[in-house]
């Protein structure tokens, strides 16, 4: 007996979600038009749905693909033969340069999505130019930037949940260049130690070259900002260090530029001693001029898997390294480590919504 028309590939039977929410994207955008939907859209699809369809069709029967082709080219107001052909010549490329497409296979969808031009054109044009255009460009951007940060260090994988929870496991990009045919369910399963990866998901990669040190600086000529982020973390030290028992010796990685811990640490725990270890003498003089003498500085880089002699250690937002194994290391009995505010771990205090920041407490 003949497979039905509509009937899911064996291999593909998860697909019937990415279609769900492809049908829903084209509800939305016909009930709830607006700019920030069509970009988040068009981005979130082109990714996620449209990009698991590139590899693996989800029909059986190739005309129903080609109907689900014309769908996607209707939502995007792109030819999805286009962008299939552009992907998989991305794949094939050889020292960055990407091999030729087929006109005519590219070219298959083009009727579809000029259509959708046209009749926007003659039916709605203040809606065409105000709305539609406006969320289209913004979406290609966000686009551009997903590409060219999956690739700008060399292919980089992203392994947050939150992320790979709403993308279909889109942040394993090492893994999917390497099993380009493998399912999303699929992906975690192939992660090694050797990925190249960033706490970033690729579209907002580009906050990987904030340098925190330069912040840093223009807190150090204002006043007014230094008596906002001692405040602020003053708040988070004194919630958490409440269940902190009495310590005599308390180390501050990369304590250097402007001491906002160390300056708090001396009001809060007066009878600690306070050791910095930065690896810049620049940021240890910057220091000693807010500290008084009984601060011990030490010029030396911070190893995550080294012994310190100290009770309480504390990272900054601004550690270079792996994070993870920071939260893993078992150097001190008391560790508190700046982080991003959606990165809560062990007991937690919010530094500032506005600085995006969060105190981790963890206990050994």
């Amino acid at each position: 007996m003949a497979a039905p028309v509509l009937a899911l590939s064996r291999r593909a039977r998860w697909e019937t979600l990415p279609i769900a929410l492809a049908l829903v994207h084209g509800v939305l955008l016909l009930t709830l038009p607006s700019i920030p939907l069509i970009a988040i859209g068009l981005w979130w699809n082109a990714n996620t749905v449209s990009h698991q369809f590139i590899h693996r069709p989800f029909f059986r029967n190739r005309s129903m693909n080609s109907i689900f082709s014309g769908y996607l080219s209707l939502l995007f107001g792109v030819p999805q033969s286009y962008w299939s052909e552009r992907h998989l010549a991305h794949h094939r490329s050889v020292d960055g340069r990407n091999e030729r497409i087929s006109l005519a296979r590219a070219t298959r969808d083009v009727p579809v999505a000029v259509a959708v031009w046209v009749v926007l054109l003659a039916t709605s044009p203040a809606f065409l130019f105000t709305v539609f255009l406006p969320g289209f460009l913004l979406g290609l951007g966000l686009c551009f930037l997903q590409g060219h940060f999956e690739h700008a260090r060399g292919t980089t994988s992203h392994y947050g949940w939150l992320y790979n929870f709403l993308l279909f496991n889109d942040g394993y990009h090492v893994e999917h260049h390497a099993r380009p045919s493998a399912s999303w369910q699929e992906l975690p399963t192939y992660r090694t130690d050797q990925t190249i990866t960033s706490r970033w998901p690729a579209v907002l990669r580009w906050l990987d070259s904030i340098n925190l040190c330069a912040l840093e600086r223009v807190v150090l000529r204002s006043p007014m900002l230094q008596r906002f982020v001692l405040s602020s973390h003053q708040r988070a030290f004194a919630t958490l260090l409440a269940h902190v028992p009495s310590v005599k010796r308390v180390g501050i990685i990369g304590g250097g530029l402007f001491p906002r811990t160390a300056l708090i640490l001396r009001q809060l725990m007066p009878d600690a001693r306070l050791l910095i270890i930065d690896q810049s003498e620049e940021n240890l003089a910057t220091a000693r001029r807010f500290l008084a003498d009984d601060v011990e500085f030490i010029r030396s880089r911070f190893d995550p898997l080294s012994e310190c002699d100290v009770d309480l250690l504390v990272i900054p937002l601004a550690f270079e390294g792996d994070r993870a194994s920071i939260y893993e290391a078992r150097q001190t009995s008391y560790l508190l480590v700046h982080d991003w505010i959606w990165r809560r771990r062990g007991s937690s205090a919010v530094v500032s919504w506005l600085l995006l920041k969060r105190l981790n407490l963890i206990t050994r």
